[in-house]
């Protein structure tokens, strides 16, 4: 805090709320590779209401599932929590697509929702409780060669690449 401005850290975890935590970590292990950080088991089983935290990268950030009460009702997360994935472990799931994944709309999540950003690379995706992420791959010209050139994927995008051009590029515009 050199400059005396607070900075704030690093994502730690993110607040989601599930019918029961049992299913959803089983759910999450299976789907998108989450698993329970023994450091935090104190909360999931130290008392009532705590939660169980899981995480996809040994601990460094997590989810902490909690189940629904009359107090804290099921309320699905819509606030767009983003993951970032390398380029072979993103392939290898969009690769994996349909596989009990959705889309936000209900659908089954394919290959065919993908989201070029320009500058990386997306899904956007839903949990079965409603929770719904966004996965990114910041390694845009190895996705473009090995997953969308390979495998002939149609991305989805929502501006024009002609604003980015313009935009990297201004005298050109």
């Amino acid at each position: 805090m050199g400059s005396g401005v607070f900075k704030m850290g690093r994502l730690d975890h993110v607040h989601i709320r599930v019918p029961d935590r049992a299913e959803a970590a089983r759910w999450y292990a299976e789907h998108l590779g989450f698993e329970p950080v023994e450091a935090f088991d104190f909360w999931a089983t130290g008392f009532e209401g705590g939660p169980l935290q899981i995480s996809a990268d040994d601990g460094a950030t997590t989810l902490a599932l909690f189940e629904a009460t009359d107090g804290h009702p099921m309320e699905p997360l819509r606030t767009g929590v983003a993951f970032s994935v390398d380029a072979d472990s993103f392939v290898a799931f969009a690769r994996s697509l349909p596989c009990g994944i959705d889309h936000p709309n209900g659908e089954p999540l394919t290959p065919a929702d993908l989201i070029d950003f320009d500058l990386c690379w997306a899904f956007d995706l839903m949990d079965p409780w409603g929770n719904v992420y966004e996965l990114n791959c910041y390694e845009y010209d190895r996705i473009r060669d090995e997953l969308v050139d390979a495998d002939n994927v149609e991305p989805t995008r929502y501006w024009p690449r002609e604003l980015y051009d313009a935009y990297r590029n201004p005298a050109s515009s």
